[in-house]
C-alpha cells in the first residue's frame, strides 16, 4: 500500500511539474504581468530567459544565413562583410552602451513600482540615440571607401564592394533604435515583446536577401549591396513596430500621455550611465578591428575564413546573450526594490544554465568544426582558416558562459565603469600584444590570434567574478 501511494503521489507530482513547465511556457512567450522581484525566482529566470534566449537565436540565425548568401559571392564579398561589421562595432559600442544605461535605469524604476518615471527615461533614450546616428550617418556615406582602405582592403573590395558599407553606415538609424527600443522593453521585463521584434527584423531580413542579392523573381539583382538593403528593411519595419507599440499597444511600460520635448537632465544621466558601457564595449570591440587587421595582412581567403568561424561563433553566443540580459534585468529590479541577495541568486543562477549550455556546445565545434565551415565555403583555404578559428576559439567557451553573465550583471546595476577595466586589461592589455606578438613577431600569423582570444576571455572571466563576489555592484545608485 506503501509504495502504490508513493506512485501514486510521484504520478500526481510528474504530472504538476509538467503543467507548470508548460504554463510558465506559455506566460513566458505571451508576456504575462508579473512581478519579478517577488515571484520565486527559479520562476523568474525562466520566464525571462525564455523569450531572450529566442530573441537571440534568431539574431543568431539570420547571422549564419546573411553569410552563407554572402558567401555565394565570393571571398572578397565575405571579407567586405567582415570588415564592415568590424568598423561597425563603433556604432554597435554606442548602441550597446546606450542600452546597457536604459536597461538599468528603465528596470530599477519598475523595481521602484515609478512605472511613469521609467517611461520617460525611455524616450530620453530614444532622443539621444536617434541624435547620435545622423552624426554617424553622413561621413560614413560618403568616406566608405576610405574607411575599407583604412583597414587594409584589398582594392577590388574598395572599388566593387564598398555599396555595403555606405548603406550599412548610412542606415545606423535603425541599429542604434532597434537595440534602445528593446532595452526598454527588457528593463521592463517585457522580454515577450522584444522577442517578437527581432523575429520581426531578422524574419524579413532572411527573406529578403536572396531576393536582393541575387535578383530573384521581379526584385532588381544588387550583389553585396542587396544584403545591406535588405538588413536596413527589416530592421527598419522592426523599430516601426517597435515605437508603435510604445506609444498605442499594450506592454508594461507605455509613452500615453509621456511628453515628447527633450530633457537635459535626463539625457545627462543616461550619457553619464552610458560612458562606461559605450566604453567597455569600444575596448572589446576595438580589439576585434584590431585583430582583423593584423588577420587582413594573411589574405582574403584567410580573413574570410575568420569571417566565417566568428559568425559561426556568434551563432552560438547570442542565446547566451540572451541568458544574461535576463540576468541585468532581474539584478535591475531586484536592486530597485532593495532585493540585492535575490539579485546575486538569480545571476548565479543564470551563470550554471549559461556554463552548461556552452560548455555541450563546445564539445560539438571542436569535435566537428569541418561540418560547420563547409556549410559557407568549399575553398580550401577559406575552410582550413576557418575550422582553425572555430576550434581553437571554442576551447574558451566555458569561460565565456561564466564571464557574460558576470558582466551584464554589473550593467543591470548600473556599474558600468567596473566591466571598463576588466575590459582595459583583458583586451587592450593582454590581447592586443599578444595577438601581434604571436603572429607576427613570432610567426604564427593567424592561429596566434586566435590563441589570443581565448586567452584574454578566460582572464576577463576570472577578474569578473572576483570583483562579483566583492558584492560592491549592490551599493549602485542609479
Amino acid at each position: 500500500m506503501a509504495r502504490q501511494n508513493i506512485s501514486i503521489l510521484y504520478n500526481k507530482l510528474s504530472r504538476i511539474s509538467v503543467k507548470n513547465i508548460w504554463r510558465d511556457i506559455k506566460d513566458s512567450l505571451a508576456g504575462t504581468a508579473q512581478d519579478y522581484t517577488t515571484i520565486p525566482l527559479k520562476r523568474a529566470v525562466f520566464l525571462l530567459a525564455i523569450p531572450m534566449v529566442l530573441e537571440m537565436i534568431m539574431e543568431s540565425v539570420f547571422a549564419v544565413v546573411d553569410i552563407y548568401f554572402v558567401g555565394k559571392l565570393g571571398a572578397d564579398a565575405v571579407a567586405t562583410v567582415g570588415i564592415t561589421e568590424s568598423v561597425l562595432t563603433i556604432i554597435y559600442a554606442i548602441a550597446f552602451g546606450l542600452s546597457m544605461a536604459t536597461t538599468a535605469i528603465v528596470s530599477r524604476r519598475i523595481g521602484e513600482k515609478k512605472s511613469g518615471e521609467a517611461a520617460k527615461e525611455g524616450l530620453q533614450a530614444i532622443i539621444t540615440g536617434f541624435s547620435v546616428s545622423l552624426l554617424i550617418a553622413v561621413p560614413g556615406i560618403f568616406f566608405a571607401k576610405d574607411l575599407l582602405q583604412l583597414m587594409g582592403a584589398s582594392p577590388a573590395i574598395i572599388d566593387d564592394f564598398s555599396s555595403y558599407t555606405s548603406i550599412m553606415f548610412g542606415g545606423n538609424v535603425v541599429i542604434m533604435l532597434l537595440f534602445i527600443n528593446n532595452a526598454i522593453f527588457r528593463g521592463a521585463g517585457d522580454a515577450a515583446i522584444a522577442m517578437r521584434v527581432l523575429w520581426l527584423a531578422n524574419g524579413l531580413n532572411i527573406i529578403l536577401d536572396p531576393l536582393l542579392i541575387f535578383g530573384i523573381g521581379p526584385f532588381p539583382e544588387l550583389g553585396i549591396a542587396g544584403a545591406a538593403v535588405a538588413t536596413n528593411i527589416g530592421r527598419g519595419i522592426a523599430v516601426l513596430y517597435q515605437l508603435y507599440v510604445l506609444w498605442f499597444g499594450k506592454s508594461r511600460i507605455s509613452f500615453k500621455g509621456v511628453s515628447f520635448k527633450v530633457e537635459w537632465q535626463r539625457i545627462a544621466h543616461l550619457i553619464q550611465i552610458s560612458f562606461g558601457g559605450i566604453a567597455q564595449t569600444l575596448i572589446a570591440t576595438s580589439s576585434w578591428i584590431f585583430l582583423v587587421r593584423i588577420i587582413s595582412n594573411f589574405g582574403s581567403e584567410v580573413l574570410a575564413g575568420y569571417t566565417i568561424g566568428i559568425r559561426i561563433i556568434l551563432f552560438s553566443l547570442l542565446p547566451s546573450w540572451g541568458l544574461s540580459n535576463a540576468a541585468a534585468t532581474l539584478v535591475g529590479q531586484n536592486l530597485g526594490a532593495r532585493e540585492s541577495e535575490r539579485a546575486e541568486k538569480a545571476v548565479w543562477s543564470v551563470a550554471r544554465i549559461n556554463l552548461i549550455f556552452l560548455g555541450s556546445l563546445s564539445i560539438l565545434f571542436i569535435a566537428l568544426p569541418e561540418w560547420f565551415v563547409g556549410l559557407f565555403s568549399k575553398d580550401p583555404e577559406v575552410l582550413r582558416a576557418g575550422v582553425e578559428c572555430l576550434q581553437i576559439v571554442a576551447y574558451g567557451f566555458a569561460f565565456y558562459g561564466i564571464g557574460m553573465v558576470m558582466v551584464q550583471a554589473f550593467n543591470g546595476a548600473g556599474d558600468t565603469r567596473t566591466p571598463t577595466r576588466i575590459n582595459i586589461f583583458a583586451f587592450w592589455m593582454v590581447e592586443i600584444p599578444l595577438a601581434y606578438l604571436l603572429a607576427m613577431i613570432l610567426n604564427l600569423e593567424e592561429t596566434g590570434v586566435f590563441y589570443s582570444i581565448i586567452i584574454a576571455e578566460a582572464i576577463m572571466t576570472l577578474l569578473a567574478v572576483y570583483l562579483f563576489k566583492k558584492g560592491r555592484w549592490k551599493k549602485e545608485s542609479v
